[in-house]
């Protein structure tokens, strides 16, 4: 075994004398040796920074992107494991916390390492974890001071700042009092404050290493060109790779899409990009398209794309393979993406209430990504100024000399609503430091749980985080007014008892039977439970009204409601029409059209109740919805669902949902509330997520079965057959034949024609229609008993039994499914024979 393949615990120095800690200069060299193995050589900052840990110091690290802050949190890693302590890693998004878990997975060996996401729960016991921040921050609430955690390194630590999550950040620094700390930002800002008040809560010296220093500087450039030329010039003078900033992920498309006309790359990358892609699986619709750009070397990065896609742009960008990337601002959350000039198209953005500019430190923590170390002298960030200014400056070049038409040209002014920018905004922000960071703290029903949860003196605890936190004193008597009526809340309702004797501190506890830590990790899941009590088991709809009950428990996906309420009017607004009804009536009408809410009256009615017992779970609102019933009842792959809904640019929104949704079911619903259909339905929506993006788990299998040393790195998704899993398998294959039965109920005979362009289904259906009026497509029509299936080795021969008007079940689709081809495919391959009479 080589120096450079060995991982950092083969190298742990001994125990000193005594058994205690290594000595730190060992602890210390030991890394050194390692990281110089691997041919990296620290900066100052990270070496004074790499000494304080060692040494037992809190460390707030300030410095900018790029400057091997990795490096730093792997050093406190070694360190913490040479003094025998647990770790922590936390990160904002669960995208960092994956690629970090790789990362050090592979520099301390896959079972030393666990991750722990919400979504996922992977050797949880490690000495060394990456969490989200909200993981820690609950896990401090419930054990405090003894908890099971030495370090904690909190990376893109300025999402302390974050209104809706900044909690997360602060609650560790104020509930672990016997925690090493690393904080670590490229845009902290003033932190003098950080810096005594973690000495004071420690113990320990806190170290503050800052450096405006970049190990591969910045240059900025204000552009006046048009976008396209501005990149063919990028291209031109070799200063690719370039991420195009936007700040909405249609624009980012649209502009990817814009420079399919500019030649990006050789021969011989295309040739390359196509060998790293292998047999990776493009969906259509999306994907289809973005396989045509990262074959030309562009590439697309937002929030809104499958897992799986950008992972492969974040991978083909890491083998230097593509020349552009067009994305949001995902990429400035500390994504390991080697980009040499940041480009962006705007400086103000919307943030969810209105448009503004952006930040100082949103700003530089984009622009931070420009540079690559070892690779790259100089990092470039350009602005491209808004199209009236360059319009303006074009005419005052042209007409330039000619005084008469200078003084009769009327400049373009911005767009209406636009909140403009020009060079003055550019130029205060890069010379501006990022904004102070300010307390976000708020106190939740869940929190407050999480502190009775610990035992001891809850009230002592309690009066700690609320008046000892960050907050100004106003806010905090705000917090501590709010806790009370909360503790009173779950007093009466029976939720919380006291246990404390005469003359003894108060002290609380949660009652037993309401199984606390069930409620903390999902709050809607006990009222899930109650609400199906209230379902009939023997209906033929109880697995799909569970399935509403536990889709109304999770976030609403905002992308798909809104166009599920969309084609919902249209369709309503077409009717209306045919029925003749005047503008103004339809107008008023439209107003009560909304998403479908199955069960809404039964789960407010219920909510309402809950809620007088419960009084945690009104920070959780009930909302009905059908996402997954909805692809379900339609009888819709997961393609057809987002064509159908015209959600190309929102799809990993739409699969992030479904895999909740699938968490949800299999963890909440006990067994004995579990019909067949029920465990049917399951079982099809994990095959359905696994097939359409398993990238995660494949990464995991790979790190357990290493590929051997030396081999060609090539992309390639290893999904297993679709047919593996039979009972989900037929699931997906009577849902094929149903979404035929559909589609001939009403003669869509285009769409059938798209699944089966061998078939001519209007000849077939005519003889039925001769004989019957409609085809049924109730529940019973979807009956499993209507449809025959006879398994062969290759293929299966299936006869989906149509529900005609009087019952007499004599006309059937014939088909037949290829396994083979299902198995590639990720779905059900269905090829309709016939339609026919069964005499």
């Amino acid at each position: 075994m080589t120096a450079a393949s060995r991982t950092l615990i083969d190298l742990l120095p001994p125990p000193a004398e005594g058994g205690g800690p290594s000595e730190p200069e060992e602890v210390l060299l030991a890394f050194e040796g390692w990281a110089a193995s691997r041919g990296l050589s620290l900066y100052p900052a990270q070496s004074e920074a790499l000494l304080e840990i060692v040494t037992g110091s809190n460390v707030i690290l300030g410095t900018p992107t790029g400057s091997g802050k990795s490096l730093v949190a792997a050093g406190a890693h070694f360190s913490a494991l040479a003094s025998g302590e647990r770790t922590f890693y936390t990160a904002p998004i669960k995208a960092l916390v994956s690629e970090k878990f790789f990362a050090l997975c592979e520099q301390f060996g896959a079972k030393n390492v666990g991750m722990l996401t919400g979504d996922a729960a992977v050797n949880e016991s490690a000495q060394i974890i990456c969490c989200t921040a909200e993981i820690l921050a609950n896990l401090a609430l419930r054990e405090g001071a003894k908890a099971d955690a030495g370090q904690v390194v909190m990376d893109e630590f300025h999402f302390y700042a974050e209104p809706d999550r900044g909690w997360a950040w602060q609650v560790p620094l104020l509930e672990l009092p016997n925690t090493q700390f690393v904080l670590m930002s490229a845009t902290l800002g003033d932190v003098t404050r950080f810096q005594e008040d973690l000495t004071r809560r420690t113990g320990r010296e806190t170290a503050v290493i800052t450096s405006a220093t970049r190990p591969v500087p910045l240059v900025h450039a204000f552009s006046l060109t048009p976008l396209q030329e501005t990149v063919e010039d990028l291209l031109q003078t070799h200063q690719a790779p370039v991420y195009i900033v936007h700040f909405t992920q249609a624009a980012a498309m649209e502009q990817a899409q814009a420079l399919m006309s500019v030649n990006m790359c050789t021969r011989a990358e295309k040739d390359a990009i196509a060998e790293m892609i292998g047999n990776f699986r493009f969906a259509a619709g999306f994907g289809k398209q973005l396989s045509r750009l990262v074959k030309h070397g562009i590439g697309v990065h937002h929030a809104g794309m499958l897992p799986k896609y950008r992972r492969l742009v974040e991978l083909l960008a890491q083998a230097g393979l593509l020349k552009v990337i067009c994305g949001t601002d995902t990429l400035g959350v500390g994504i390991n993406v080697p980009i040499r000039t940041v480009l962006f198209t705007a400086l103000s953005k919307y943030d969810g209430t209105r448009m503004r500019h952006l930040k100082a430190r949103e700003f530089h923590q984009i622009a931070g990504r420009a540079g690559r170390a070892g690779f790259d002298t100089l990092g470039r960030v350009i602005v491209q100024a808004p199209e009236h200014v360059i319009a303006n400056e074009k005419a005052i070049a042209k007409f330039a000399g000619d005084q008469r038409k200078l003084k009769s040209y009327v400049k373009k002014k911005p767009p209406e609503g636009m909140v403009s920018w020009g060079q003055p905004t550019f130029d205060k922000l890069v010379a501006a430091d990022p904004e102070p960071l300010i307390s976000s703290f708020t106190v939740t029903h869940s929190m407050i749980l999480n502190v009775i949860e610990r035992g001891g003196d809850v009230f002592a605890d309690l009066r700690k985080l609320l008046t000892d936190n960050h907050e100004p004193r106003s806010s905090q008597l705000k917090l501590v007014r709010r806790a009370f009526a909360i503790y009173r809340a779950l007093l009466a309702a029976g939720v919380v008892e006291r246990v404390s004797g005469p003359g003894e501190p108060l002290r609380l506890r949660v009652v037993e039977e309401l199984q606390l830590n069930f409620a903390l990790n999902q709050p809607l899941s006990p009222f899930a439970l109650a609400a199906l009590e209230l379902l009939d088991r023997d209906s033929a709809t109880y697995a799909l009204d569970a399935l509403s009950i536990m889709e109304s428990t999770l976030e609403n996906p905002r992308q798909v409601l809104s166009a599920q309420q969309f084609k919902a009017r249209g369709e309503a607004v077409a009717q209306m029409k045919a029925d003749g009804l005047e503008y103004d009536e339809r107008m008023a009408l439209l107003d009560e059209v909304t998403y479908p809410k199955p069960l809404a009256e039964l789960l407010e009615a219920a909510y309402e109740m809950y809620r007088r017992g419960h009084p945690w779970v009104s920070e959780h609102e009930v909302a009905p919805k059908s996402v997954v019933r909805d692809m379900f009842e339609r009888a819709m792959t997961f393609t057809e669902y987002v064509a159908f809904y015209g959600l190309a640019r929102s799809e990993g929104i739409v699969l992030r949902y479904l895999a909740d949704a699938f968490r949800a079911l299999r963890q909440t619903i006990p067994p004995d509330a579990r019909t067949e259909d029920l465990e049917d339905l399951i079982e099809w929506l994990g095959e359905l997520v696994r097939q359409v993006d398993s990238s995660l788990l494949d990464e995991w299998e790979q790190l357990r079965n290493p590929v051997v040393e030396g081999a060609p790195v090539v992309l390639e998704e290893k999904t297993r057959g679709v047919t593996a899993n039979v009972r989900a398998f037929r699931v997906l294959v009577r849902n094929a034949l149903f979404r035929r039965v559909e589609l001939a109920a009403f003669e869509r005979y285009d769409t059938l024609a798209e699944l089966d362009p061998d078939f001519d289904w209007r000849t077939a259906l005519d003889a039925y229609f001769e004989e019957n009026d409609e085809i049924g497509v109730d529940g019973d029509a979807r009956s499993a008993a209507l449809l025959l299936i006879t398994e062969e080795k290759d293929r299966w021969q299936c006869r989906q039994i149509l529900d005609d008007p009087d019952g007499h079940h004599d006309w059937a689709i014939t088909a037949e499914v290829d396994l083979a081809a299902s198995d590639e495919a990720g779905t059900a391959v269905v090829a309709v024979l016939d339609v026919s009479r069964l005499d």
